[in-house]
């Protein structure tokens, strides 16, 4: 699965650690989605989506 998190965390300003807190989560988890060696949960999808204001087909692509 592919993802747009990196850009989108980008631009927004945001450090890995800045999403990780806001998001509930370690900053490693946050890399490791951002990296594709992690798939998040649909509720950690649902919170990353809502955060962005996004769909999480916006963010998230299943390739």
């Amino acid at each position: 699965m592919t993802n747009r998190l990196r850009v989108l965390r980008a631009d927004q300003q945001l450090s890995q650690a800045d999403l990780a807190d806001r998001l509930g989560v370690s900053r490693q988890t946050v890399n490791a989605i951002e990296t594709g060696r992690y798939d998040p949960g649909l509720p950690l999808a649902f919170k990353i989506a809502r955060l962005f204001s996004l769909k999480i087909e916006d963010i998230f692509d299943p390739d």
